[in-house]
């Protein structure tokens, strides 16, 4: 295989590439590529490709044989030192021969935080750490925030028109997004951990928020119901069968309603009230106990409101069509209160813009 020229950022860029690949197949593992260098040209490389199986690294060793011995290991990620589902990576660079290890960033994981780099470099092989660390941090942003924090990524979705609008002031709202963005959001279904609404847009929308087709990840379908208003003959709950239904309430719901739901096979979730509805903090920790790694968020307005006042949203994922709907009463994608003054607004720390079909798609870190 040729290799793009000999800069070295290039080689880490396809490693990077390589490790999307993982995207949905490998959580709670971080998404890892590795691409084995040798005089200026790629001669192996590979990645992580779903939970359990060998990491990018044995991967890209097999690909390229005894080219590894003394050639440069390109990898997303610091090598792991531990056991788990597979053996630890760093005894096989070691013993494949390479002369030097390239790495984009120290692996957070408190088993392995540095011991990776450690053990190589007191093997005689040289390391160096942080080549688009930037990039390797944005990648596996939910690998991270899981592993530092206990808590899973949430990224909020939503299409609006131009004039800032989720549906028209009697609630219609399909379509407002084009088809290849609907498309996409559905691909994004499929690598998510779980599917997050509140009871007012499955009351009004009656959405089955399942993946069409089915993508690597049967999402957790979750319905933020602080009073488990949601009719046991909705689409989420006669469709259990397909993907899994979690009704997050409290204790102010009917217990009768909770019943009638949980007689469905929907989990009922009990948890903490906050501001008239449920705790958002408190079902980010519990969905982080059951390691998940990425949610999901699609509305309504007032959910969006909530989960951004709890600061539990790390990110924005904004589809504007080129429409005007107009009218005071139309939803929008925030309620809530709102800030007082434009200088209390939440801003971006980065944002990116890109076309997807008629629509253009922003996507802000929070």
């Amino acid at each position: 295989m040729a290799g793009e020229g000999v800069d070295p950022a290039a080689f880490m860029s396809r490693a990077l590439e390589l490790a999307e690949r993982g995207r949905g197949r490998v959580e709670p593992n971080p998404m890892v590529g590795a691409v084995v260098v040798r005089d200026g040209r790629i001669v192996g490389e590979g990645f992580h490709e779903c939970f359990g199986a060998p990491h990018a690294e044995p991967n890209a060793i097999a690909a390229a044989g005894e080219a590894c011995r003394g050639a440069t290991l390109y990898v997303s990620l610091e090598p792991c030192t531990h056991y788990g589902k597979t053996p630890p990576c760093v005894p096989a660079i070691v013993a494949a021969g390479f002369a030097r290890v390239v790495a984009a960033m120290v692996d957070p994981d408190p088993r392995n935080q540095g011991r990776g780099i450690e053990q190589l470099r007191q093997a005689g092989i040289e390391v160096e750490v942080g080549l688009l660390e930037p990039a390797a941090q944005r990648l596996n942003a939910p690998f991270v925030k899981l592993t530092t924090r206990g808590l899973p990524y949430v990224t909020a979705k939503w299409a609006m028109s131009l004039d800032g609008k989720t549906a028209t002031r009697l609630g219609d709202s399909r379509w407002i997004s084009s088809a290849p963005a609907r498309e996409l959001v559905h691909t994004l279904r499929g690598q998510a951990d779980a599917v997050l609404i509140g009871v007012g847009t499955a009351l009004a929308d009656d959405p089955l928020l399942t993946a069409r087709p089915p993508g690597a990840r049967v999402p957790a379908r979750i319905v933020a119901d602080d009073q488990a208003r949601l009719p046991i003959y909705s689409q989420l709950v006669q469709t259990i069968g397909e993907a899994p239904l979690i009704v997050a309430t409290t204790e102010a719901a009917p217990r009768e309603r909770r019943s009638a739901l949980a007689a469905k096979g929907a989990e009922i979730l009990v948890l903490p009230a906050q501001r008239g509805g449920v705790s958002l903090r408190a079902l980010m920790a519990e969905l982080g106990l059951r390691r998940m790694t990425h949610v999901l968020l699609e509305g309504g307005g007032e959910l969006c409101a909530a989960a951004l006042a709890a600061g539990v949203v790390d990110k924005v994922l904004a589809f504007v069509a080129p429409k005007v709907i107009g009218g005071r009463d139309a939803r929008t994608p925030v309620e809530g209160d709102g800030v007082l003054t434009v200088a209390q607004a939440l801003e971006a720390r980065d944002w990116s813009v890109r076309r997807v079909g008629d629509d253009t798609l922003i996507e802000a870190w929070l």
